[in-house]
């Protein structure tokens, strides 16, 4: 049977290899500690499962759901939006909601780029990042990300050729692998380098709460002076893009509010640009049902307890990885605000990452925290961040 060629580069998905990686190790009777996937280990809050529980009753909840229907919803994240970042959100034009971030991301480019058009993407960056674009017959410029420029991309260097034909820049801070934390300040030179390239600067914004430093700073000011707080978080793309002029930003409430399996987030930004991203949507599916909708509105318009208690649960866990971390040679895994990273940074996820990730799935499997094992793993990783990044990322992802 033949299929399309647009599936060419996605036969490599690091989440389904680990699965299977997974699945045959525990049918060989082992033992699997998964640090394969960031899903949270903790339960959604009673009331968020309550409101999603009391739903399944109620059979007005029952039919499809159609854009006009999610209003309750739409509001709740604007609202959410700007008691968070002081930044004011029209939720019938600027918010829309979605089926987890990865859904917006991986969707986006089929709103923006025409076949051989360039998206400027962060390398390494999340796989649905990429996986929209080769969708959308686009072609993928990776921005590497290295320590020496705290993980943060260097417009500069994007070639004028590329800069020509390109269309969309992603973000994503913090960061997923490096969890590097962009300061408004860079977030102000990427808005005004879109502006001025005419890019549509997309931000994913999973990790929003994930973040503290090793003085609780963070934590400390969240029940104290808002202003504080707001320095101290991760801040939002609108924070440097108030008007709205180029930006949009996906949320998940997978990670904040232990809601991975419920599949729920939204986009927040540019008007014009929701509206396409809805045309897309609704071309391939419906909302959510209701029930979780409710379920994200009770997360987002609740106690904020259950984020304060993701964060200091996180924290408590990142303290004792780093320490055991630091005593097998991973020192560079630990920074002063973080939410984790083990190890240094691979230039690209190529067949040599999928090497690693492969050797990694097959032979590290153990009860416990085996030294041994971290410094092999560390020193395999190494040795492909000594090599640059692909110059050609279609062939690298």
């Amino acid at each position: 049977m033949q299929f399309a060629k647009r599936l060419d580069p996605l036969q490599f998905n690091v989440f389904a290899d680990m699965d299977r990686a997974k699945a045959q190790a525990r049918a060989a009777g082992q033992n699997v500690i998964d640090l394969s996937l960031g899903s949270s280990d903790l339960p959604a809050a009673a009331h968020i499962t309550d409101a999603i529980a009391h739903s399944l009753s109620d059979t007005s909840t029952h039919g499809y759901l159609l854009f006009n229907g999610t209003r309750d919803f739409r509001e709740a994240a604007a609202i959410w939006y700007e008691q968070k970042f002081g930044i004011a959100v029209n939720p019938e034009t600027e918010v829309l909601p979605l089926i987890g971030s990865q859904e917006g991301t991986a969707h986006m480019p089929l709103a923006v780029l025409n076949p051989g058009d360039f998206a400027l993407l962060l390398d390494p960056g999340y796989p649905s990042h990429a996986g929209g674009v080769h969708l959308a017959g686009g072609q993928i410029y990776p921005m590497p990300l290295l320590a020496e420029n705290a993980f943060l991309p260097i417009f500069e260097d994007i070639p004028p050729a590329v800069l020509a034909q390109s269309k969309m820049m992603v973000l994503s801070y913090p960061h997923n692998p490096t969890t590097a934390i962009a300061p408004v300040a860079f977030f102000e030179k990427a808005v005004a380098f879109c502006r001025e390239h005419r890019l549509v600067l997309v931000h994913d914004f999973p990790y929003v709460d994930l973040v503290f430093d090793d003085r609780n700073s963070l934590i400390q000011a969240e029940s104290g002076n808002e202003e504080e707080y707001r320095k101290l978080m991760a801040p939002s793309i609108f924070q440097a893009d108030r008007d709205k002029s180029v930006a949009i930003e996906f949320f998940t409430l997978s990670k904040s509010y232990s809601m991975g399996g419920f599949r729920v987030g939204y986009a927040i930004g540019n008007s014009e640009l929701i509206a396409a991203l809805r045309q897309v949507k609704a071309a391939v599916d419906f909302n959510q049902y209701r029930g979780i909708l409710n379920g994200a509105i009770a997360a987002l318009t609740g106690s904020q307890d259950t984020v304060r208690n993701q964060r200091r649960n996180l924290q408590k866990t990142t303290g004792c990885l780093c320490k055991r971390a630091t005593g097998h040679r991973l020192a560079s895994a630990c920074t002063p605000r973080h939410h984790v990273r083990l190890g240094e940074t691979a230039g690209t996820l190529g067949p040599r990452f999928r090497e690693i990730l492969h050797s990694a799935s097959t032979e590290y499997r153990s009860r416990s925290f085996p030294g041994c094992r971290f410094r092999e793993i560390r020193r395999r990783l190494r040795a492909i961040c000594l090599s640059r990044v692909a110059s050609n990322f279609g062939n690298s992802s």
